[in-house]
Protein backbone atom coordinates (compact mmCIF):
# COMPACT_ATOMS: atom_id res chain seq x y z
CA UNK A 1 0.00 0.00 0.00
CA UNK A 2 1.24 3.15 -0.94
CA UNK A 3 1.87 5.80 1.59
CA UNK A 4 1.63 9.04 -0.44
CA UNK A 5 -0.70 12.02 0.62
CA UNK A 6 -2.37 14.01 -2.18
CA UNK A 7 -2.06 17.43 -1.96
CA UNK A 8 -4.47 19.89 -3.32
CA UNK A 9 -2.83 22.16 -6.50
CA UNK A 10 -2.47 25.69 -6.31
CA UNK A 11 -5.04 28.38 -7.68
CA UNK A 12 -1.93 30.08 -9.24
CA UNK A 13 -0.85 26.72 -11.04
CA UNK A 14 -3.92 26.38 -12.84
CA UNK A 15 -3.81 25.49 -15.77
CA UNK A 16 -5.68 27.90 -18.45
CA UNK A 17 -5.87 28.03 -22.33
CA UNK A 18 -4.30 30.95 -24.51
CA UNK A 19 -7.65 32.24 -26.61
CA UNK A 20 -6.27 32.69 -30.47
CA UNK A 21 -7.21 36.67 -30.94
CA UNK A 22 -7.24 38.51 -34.10
CA UNK A 23 -6.00 42.23 -33.27
CA UNK A 24 -7.04 44.96 -36.17
CA UNK A 25 -6.23 48.14 -36.09
CA UNK A 26 -7.83 51.01 -38.14
CA UNK A 27 -7.07 55.35 -37.85
CA UNK A 28 -9.75 55.54 -34.89
CA UNK A 29 -8.95 52.74 -32.76
CA UNK A 30 -8.31 48.89 -32.69
CA UNK A 31 -10.53 45.90 -33.02
CA UNK A 32 -10.05 42.55 -30.72
CA UNK A 33 -11.46 39.25 -31.77
CA UNK A 34 -11.49 36.39 -28.98
CA UNK A 35 -12.15 32.71 -30.08
CA UNK A 36 -13.37 31.91 -26.47
CA UNK A 37 -15.55 28.76 -27.21
CA UNK A 38 -18.29 27.43 -24.29
CA UNK A 39 -17.66 31.17 -22.28
CA UNK A 40 -21.01 32.70 -21.41
CA UNK A 41 -21.57 36.48 -20.60
CA UNK A 42 -21.75 35.56 -17.26
CA UNK A 43 -18.44 33.75 -17.19
CA UNK A 44 -16.19 36.75 -18.93
CA UNK A 45 -14.22 38.58 -17.06
CA UNK A 46 -12.39 41.74 -18.66
CA UNK A 47 -10.38 44.21 -16.76
CA UNK A 48 -8.24 47.46 -17.71
CA UNK A 49 -5.63 48.18 -15.01
CA UNK A 50 -3.42 50.38 -16.12
CA UNK A 51 -1.94 49.97 -19.43
CA UNK A 52 -3.27 45.95 -19.45
CA UNK A 53 -6.39 44.45 -20.79
CA UNK A 54 -7.00 41.26 -19.36
CA UNK A 55 -9.32 38.64 -20.73
CA UNK A 56 -10.42 35.55 -18.40
CA UNK A 57 -13.64 33.37 -19.16
CA UNK A 58 -14.87 30.16 -17.64
CA UNK A 59 -15.72 27.40 -20.37
CA UNK A 60 -19.21 26.15 -19.52
CA UNK A 61 -19.57 22.48 -21.10
CA UNK A 62 -22.97 21.00 -21.45
CA UNK A 63 -22.63 17.66 -20.13
CA UNK A 64 -25.32 15.36 -19.28
CA UNK A 65 -25.77 14.62 -15.75
CA UNK A 66 -25.45 11.01 -16.08
CA UNK A 67 -22.42 10.86 -17.89
CA UNK A 68 -19.00 10.56 -16.68
CA UNK A 69 -15.84 11.41 -19.78
CA UNK A 70 -13.89 8.45 -20.08
CA UNK A 71 -11.83 10.39 -21.61
CA UNK A 72 -11.59 14.57 -22.08
CA UNK A 73 -8.94 16.77 -24.59
CA UNK A 74 -10.03 20.19 -22.95
CA UNK A 75 -8.69 20.00 -19.67
CA UNK A 76 -8.12 23.50 -18.08
CA UNK A 77 -12.05 25.23 -17.71
CA UNK A 78 -10.98 29.07 -18.40
CA UNK A 79 -9.20 30.99 -20.78
CA UNK A 80 -6.72 33.80 -19.97
CA UNK A 81 -4.57 36.39 -21.68
CA UNK A 82 -3.47 40.12 -21.09
CA UNK A 83 -2.39 42.54 -23.48
CA UNK A 84 -0.88 45.80 -23.28
CA UNK A 85 -2.42 48.99 -24.38
CA UNK A 86 -0.97 51.96 -26.26
CA UNK A 87 -2.00 54.99 -24.04
CA UNK A 88 -3.10 56.75 -27.63
CA UNK A 89 -6.18 54.52 -26.47
CA UNK A 90 -8.92 55.32 -24.63
CA UNK A 91 -9.68 52.29 -22.22
CA UNK A 92 -13.01 54.28 -20.64
CA UNK A 93 -14.76 53.65 -23.95
CA UNK A 94 -14.30 49.90 -24.63
CA UNK A 95 -17.28 48.11 -25.82
CA UNK A 96 -17.40 44.44 -25.79
CA UNK A 97 -20.42 41.89 -27.47
CA UNK A 98 -20.12 38.17 -27.40
CA UNK A 99 -21.54 36.18 -29.81
CA UNK A 100 -21.42 32.60 -30.98
CA UNK A 101 -18.21 32.06 -28.94
CA UNK A 102 -16.41 35.10 -30.23
CA UNK A 103 -15.69 38.60 -28.15
CA UNK A 104 -15.46 41.59 -29.95
CA UNK A 105 -13.52 44.84 -27.91
CA UNK A 106 -13.18 47.96 -30.05
CA UNK A 107 -10.91 50.21 -28.14
CA UNK A 108 -11.56 54.03 -29.80
CA UNK A 109 -8.06 55.62 -29.99
CA UNK A 110 -8.02 58.97 -27.61
CA UNK A 111 -9.47 62.13 -29.31
CA UNK A 112 -5.98 63.82 -29.84
CA UNK A 113 -4.53 60.52 -31.45
CA UNK A 114 -7.53 60.59 -33.98
CA UNK A 115 -6.51 61.98 -37.33
CA UNK A 116 -8.20 64.83 -38.48
CA UNK A 117 -9.25 67.06 -41.35
CA UNK A 118 -7.74 70.90 -41.02
CA UNK A 119 -9.98 72.96 -43.12
CA UNK A 120 -7.84 75.81 -45.46
CA UNK A 121 -8.83 79.25 -45.91
CA UNK A 122 -8.77 81.49 -48.46
CA UNK A 123 -7.40 84.89 -47.43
Amino acid sequence: MSNTKQTSIPAASTPYLVPRVDVIEDSTGITLLADLPGVTKDGLDIKVDGPTLSLEGAVALDTPQALDAVFAEVRASRYRRSFTLSNELDTSAIDAQLKDGVLRLRIPKVAEAQPRRIEVRVG
